[in-house]
């Protein structure tokens, strides 16, 4: 019987570390699938958010696609321009309208722009954009006089003043906050890239006849917006242009695709919400920030119009290799406003504006002086080249993009499309003054004196950044909205994502 007893004990021992350890394997397995589960979440998430990343830069690129017709048309007609005096036989002055007419026009494009973006939105304004350039730029493809070459020209400025000030305004309104700034710089970087287009354009066609070079190289510029036309089936409509005509739902289903988080896109619809004025009937206009309302330095413009031109001032006279110069400006303009790209996001804006104004201010200022003093030989060619080169390269890294980024940041939402319109106007209209008068400004004063002048001029940029340029880098839209509707609590000096974000909980 004590045999059977132990064995009794033996068995209870036995049951009770058996039970034991199917309490443990039933605590592993809750755990195992614990883990499983929360790998299976963190995986999805990482799944969503590289897809999100994509298809949020897929949407950029594709809105950007206008501003290669813009950069395009700048760099090919600072070659073309050459072949078509020497066809059509155009005097000086209409040389100089012939350049300059196209940023004159677009701004009645940027002005119609906005308002026309409120009311059909902001993906068919871009298709509207690229239609009316196609129009133009074939009608000046064909065209045997300077008469009909001007009336390709203004539709062809009609048309990328619509797609210039959409652009940004659409990249901005469907980026998330933490990748804005450098996705809203697309759109000049589309335009440098366009610009280096033209220019390579230039050198490959430029050893066809005289009549057939410049034809075939306005031509190659409606290529870029038949890429437009298969954008539309892939990109959405803006979030907040959607909340704006009360559907809300559509705008969610946007947010879902172009953020990584359902909580983020619920947080940044209700502010989307509250700032159209949805959630509380609220319909009142905001002022909108005028001051605050940038365009790029004119000397850049001079700079990427008439490169060729200074060259040739410089010393530089065999057609071929004028061209081969301007290709350097163009590799050199693209490759920092990738840089810009990438340090947009990293660092404060206002920091790549300094550094911007300040080098571009010493580069026309250095360039100034060496077209006076150092004269056409191999120096002053070599200077000039630097110059030239390096004052692309800080205005590619500071002012191109960030002004850009700003003009799309710092509006209310119901202002954002029209207001920023405005800022492609005062772009435009710098950049055609600069191309309608560069010419006769250089005769009477010199190229020299021209730079001295606009060197000045970028100096005073410095100033305006100082003292009016305010920080946005790390703010959502609706939280820089909300600065500058509580301006009292704001001095106009930096403020941190923190501070805004207390301003919105208070609101």
């Amino acid at each position: 019987m004590g045999l059977v007893g132990v064995q009794g004990d033996g068995n209870g021992e036995m049951a009770l570390s058996l039970g034991s350890k199917n309490k443990y394997k039933r605590m592993d397995s809750e755990l195992s699938d614990d883990f499983e589960d929360d790998a299976s979440h963190h995986h999805h998430q990482l799944e969503r958010k590289k897809s999100t990343r994509k298809y949020v830069l897929a949407c950029a690129i594709f809105a950007s696609l206008n501003n290669v017709l813009l950069g395009y048309d700048v760099g090919v007609m600072s070659g073309a321009i050459i072949f078509i005096q020497e066809d059509l036989k155009i005097t000086e002055v209409q040389e100089e309208v012939l350049v300059g007419i196209l940023s004159i026009i677009s701004l009645l494009g940027s002005l119609a722009g906005g308002r026309t973006s409120d009311v059909i939105g902001r993906k068919w304004t871009m298709a509207f954009a690229a239609i009316v350039f196609q129009i133009g730029a074939a009608i000046m493809t064909l065209s045997s006089s300077f008469e009909v070459l001007m009336i390709g020209r203004v539709l062809a400025g009609v048309g990328i003043g619509f797609g210039v000030m959409i652009a940004p305004v659409y990249i901005a309104e469907i980026s998330p906050t933490v990748d804005r700034g450098s996705l809203t710089s697309f759109p000049e970087i589309f335009i440098n890239l366009g610009i280096l287009l033209g220019y390579v354009s230039n050198y490959a066609f430029s050893g066809l006849s005289v009549h057939i070079n410049w034809r075939v190289m306005l031509a190659v510029g409606i290529l870029p917006s038949v890429f437009i036309g298969f954008a539309l089936f892939i990109i959405p409509e803006s979030p907040r242009w959607l909340v704006m005509q009360n559907r809300v739902e559509e705008a969610r289903s946007v947010l879902l695709k172009t953020n990584e988080n359902d909580t983020e896109v619920e947080e940044r619809l209700s502010e989307i919400v509250a700032a159209a004025g949805i959630s509380n009937g609220e319909k009142n206009e905001e002022k909108a920030v005028w001051r605050e309302l940038l365009s790029p330095s004119p000397s850049l413009h001079a700079t990427v119009y008439y490169s060729p031109e200074i060259f040739h001032d410089a010393g530089i006279v065999n057609k071929s290799k004028l061209l081969a110069a301007t290709v350097a400006v163009g590799v050199t303009k693209t490759a920092f406003i990738l840089i810009a790209t990438f340090l947009v996001d990293r660092v404060w804006r206002k920091s790549l504006l300094y550094v911007s104004t300040i080098g571009m201010t010493v580069c026309l200022f250095t360039l100034s002086i060496s077209l006076a003093i150092l004269g056409k030989g191999q120096l002053g060619i070599a200077m000039a080249l630097l110059c030239v080169c390096g004052n692309v390269a800080f205005f590619s890294v500071g002012m191109g993009p960030v002004c850009w980024i700003l003009t799309s940041e710092i509006f209310p939402l119901r202002l954002r499309a029209q207001a920023s319109a405005l800022g492609a106007v005062g772009n435009r209209v710098c950049s055609g003054f600069v191309a309608m008068s560069f010419l006769s400004l250089a005769r009477t004063i010199t190229v020299g004196g021209t730079f001295f002048l606009f060197s000045l001029f970028s100096a005073l940029s410095v100033a305006f950044v100082y003292k009016l340029v305010p920080e946005t880098k790390g703010k959502s839209l609706e939280q820089i909205e909300l600065l500058f509707q509580n301006h009292n609590e704001w001095d106009g000096s930096e403020m941190e994502l923190g501070d805004a974000q207390h301003l919105v909980h208070k609101a």
